[in-house]
Parts: structure tokens; C-alpha cells; sequence
């Protein structure tokens, strides 16, 4: 297996895993150990191990954030500040990538940027979709209610009004409200379901004053 058939195969995959490489006559032990050469050597870069990309010159396509935190732990999807900054429901920008998953919490960090997962309960494992983030890269992400009642139950006394209101939440129109609750309903906590009361109030509240200007 030679560097440059790596690039003829690779170079339009933006992520790649080791098991990739071992189609053909190289054992999983040969590809182990050409990567750890190329990569001590700089010709791919490690993102978790088993999880590699290309090198900025060599790569085709950069990857997204996105598609690598749902890379990085499989059983995961992108929630908390992050969805709510890409549903652009909150002003501030997220320097972290922020996921939930049913394993156990982890940090990564690399070259692309700094990846936090939450662990949630695979009950409420839900309200997520597979979206188009870029062309030819998806990744799974939450609803925009649903990554506020993730917050919000993953936070100690993220259902008060002083914590919902520290979050500056904007463009409430486009939350669906009956999602919300239905969400809400879903996970079964009083905690969430009192939220959902305070965000459609907040809701409300928003649309009587653009309804006034």
C-alpha cells in the first residue's frame, strides 16, 4: 500500500478510518503500522484513534466540524450552545462543539477545534436530524427544541427563568412550539415541562412586541 494510492483514493474523502484500508491483501496490522509511520511523518492527520484526514494540501474537501464530532463518538449528535448557535436561536458564538451521547462524556481537541460530549439517557436519545451541512457532508443535529431541552435538563436549574433568560434566546418564531412540548411530554420531567411553559411565554412575549413596532 503505497502513499499515493491513498491520495487517488482518498483525496476526495474529507474523514477516513483505518478500516477503509484494509480491503485487499494488506492485514489490519500493515495498515496500523504505514499509518503510524505517515502520520509521524505528517502525511495524515490523527483525530481519534482509528479516525484520520488528509493534510490541508493534499485534501480535497475540508471537513466540517459537524461531520467530525459525529465521527469522533459514534452514538452521538451535535446539541446544547452549538445547535442552538447554528439554529441561530442564540447571539453568542460557540467556540466548542457540543454533542450529546448515551456513552460516556469525552473531550477531544485537534487541529479542527474542541469537541464536548455529554452523556444523556438513551430515552432521550431523540430529536435529532440527518442534515446536509455542507455540500457532500451531513451530520446528525438537534431540532432546535430539542437541543434547548438538552441544555436545559443537562444544566442544574436550567428551568428557571433566570437561566432561560441568560441564554438571550432570539428568533423564538422559529421554534415549534408544539414540538417543544411535545418533546418536553417525551422526556417526562417536570423540570423540561416547566420550561417548555417559560419558552412559550417568551415566545409570546417576543411576537406581541414585534406585533407592536
Amino acid at each position: 500500500m503505497r502513499y499515493s494510492q491513498i491520495l487517488d483514493t482518498l483525496r476526495d474523502t474529507p474523514l477516513f478510518e483505518s478500516s477503509l484500508l484494509t480491503v485487499g491483501k494488506s492485514s489490519p496490522y500493515q495498515v496500523q503500522r504505514r499509518l503510524s509511520d505517515w502520520t509521524s511523518v505528517g502525511k495524515v492527520i490523527p483525530l481519534r484513534r482509528g479516525l484520520y484526514t488528509l493534510p490541508k494540501t493534499k485534501r480535497k474537501f475540508e471537513p466540517h466540524p459537524f461531520s467530525i464530532a459525529n465521527r469522533l463518538s459514534a452514538g452521538s449528535y451535535v446539541s446544547l450552545e452549538m445547535a442552538l448557535r447554528y439554529h441561530n436561536l442564540i447571539p453568542e458564538h460557540v467556540a466548542v462543539v457540543t454533542s450529546v451521547t448515551t456513552g460516556r462524556p469525552r473531550e477531544w481537541e485537534n487541529e479542527f477545534g474542541r469537541f464536548f460530549y455529554r452523556h444523556i439517557h438513551p430515552r432521550y436519545f431523540f430529536g435529532m436530524e440527518y442534515r446536509l451541512i455542507i455540500e457532500g457532508q451531513f451530520a446528525y443535529i438537534a431540532y432546535p427544541e430539542k437541543a434547548l431541552l438538552d441544555l436545559i435538563y443537562l444544566r442544574k436549574g436550567g428551568d428557571s427563568l433566570e437561566f432561560i433568560q441568560s441564554l438571550r434566546l432570539q428568533n423564538l418564531e422559529n421554534l415549534d412550539l408544539v414540538r417543544l412540548e411535545e418533546f418536553a411530554k417525551h422526556f417526562n420531567k417536570p423540570k423540561l415541562k416547566r420550561a417548555a411553559v417559560i419558552i412559550r411565554e417568551l415566545a409570546e412575549q417576543e411576537m406581541q412586541e414585534y406585533e407592536m413596532l
